[in-house]
C-alpha cells in the first residue's frame, strides 16, 4: 500500500524518549511560563512608567507616546499567546486535537519569520554592521563584535540562526505528531461499518473481537 510522504516523519516519541503528548504539554507549559513572565514585566512597566520608560529628553514626547502604544500592543500579544499556549496544553492533556491547531499555526508563523531573517542576512549582509552601529555604546562586547571580520560574522550569525531553525522545526514536528496521534485516536472511536460475504455490518469497537474469533474475517481484513 502506498503511504503519504508525511507518514515517514510521523513518530509517537520525541526528545528524552517521552511521548509526543508529554512533549507538547511540556512545550506548552514552557511557553506559558515565558509569556506570563513577559506579561508581568509589561504590566509593571505600564503601572510604573517612570521606572521603565526613557526620559522625554532621550525620546521626546511623540516617541514616548509611541512607546506607550507599543507596550499596550505587546501586552495584548502576550495575553493572546498565553491563551494559545493554555489551549495547546489543555488540548494535549485532554486529547482535543482542535485545541492544538492555534499553537501549531503560531509555530509555523514564528518559523517563517526566522527564515525571513536568515534570508535577509544572507542577501543583505551589510545590515548587520548597520545594526551594530545603532546599538548603545554601553552594549556588552559591542567593540569586540564590530572588530570581527564581516564575512565571518555573517557566517556565525547564519550558523546560529540555522541551529535555531532546526530546533524550531523539530518542535513543530513534535506538535504535529501529537496532533496526528490525538486525531487518530479520536477517529478510531467513530463507528465504522464493514461488510462480509453475509452482508453483515460490524461496528469498529467489535472489530478486534471479531477478528480474534473469526479467521475468515481476519484474513479479509489482512487482505484489505
Amino acid at each position: 500500500m502506498l503511504s503519504s510522504p508525511w507518514a515517514r516523519f510521523y513518530s509517537n516519541s520525541c526528545c528524552l524518549c517521552c511521548h509526543v503528548r508529554t512533549g507538547t504539554i511540556i512545550l506548552g507549559v514552557w511557553y506559558l511560563i515565558i509569556n506570563s513572565v513577559v506579561l508581568l514585566i509589561l504590566l509593571s512597566a505600564l503601572t510604573d512608567p517612570d521606572q521603565y520608560h526613557l526620559t522625554s529628553a532621550e525620546l521626546g514626547s511623540e516617541f514616548e507616546f509611541m512607546d506607550d502604544a507599543n507596550m499596550c500592543i505587546a501586552t495584548a500579544i502576550s495575553l493572546l499567546m498565553i491563551l494559545i499556549c493554555a489551549m495547546a496544553t489543555y488540548g494535549a492533556y485532554k486529547q482535543h486535537a482542535a485545541w492544538i491547531i492555534p499553537f501549531f499555526c503560531y509555530q509555523i508563523f514564528d518559523f517563517a519569520l526566522n527564515t525571513l531573517v536568515a534570508i535577509s542576512v544572507l542577501v543583505y549582509p551589510s545590515t548587520i554592521q548597520d545594526y551594530l552601529r545603532q546599538l548603545p555604546n554601553n552594549f556588552p562586547y559591542k567593540e569586540e563584535i564590530m572588530s570581527v571580520n564581516p564575512t565571518c560574522l555573517v557566517v556565525i550569525i547564519l550558523l546560529f540562526i540555522s541551529i535555531i531553525l532546526a530546533f524550531k522545526g523539530y518542535l513543530i514536528s513534535c506538535v504535529w505528531n501529537c496532533y496526528r496521534y490525538i486525531n487518530g485516536r479520536n477517529n478510531s472511536d467513530v463507528l465504522v461499518y464493514i461488510t462480509t460475504n453475509d452482508t453483515a455490518f460490524y461496528p469498529s469497537y467489535t472489530l478486534r473481537a471479531l477478528c480474534q474469533t473469526s479467521p475468515h474475517l481476519r484474513n479479509r481484513m489482512g487482505a484489505a
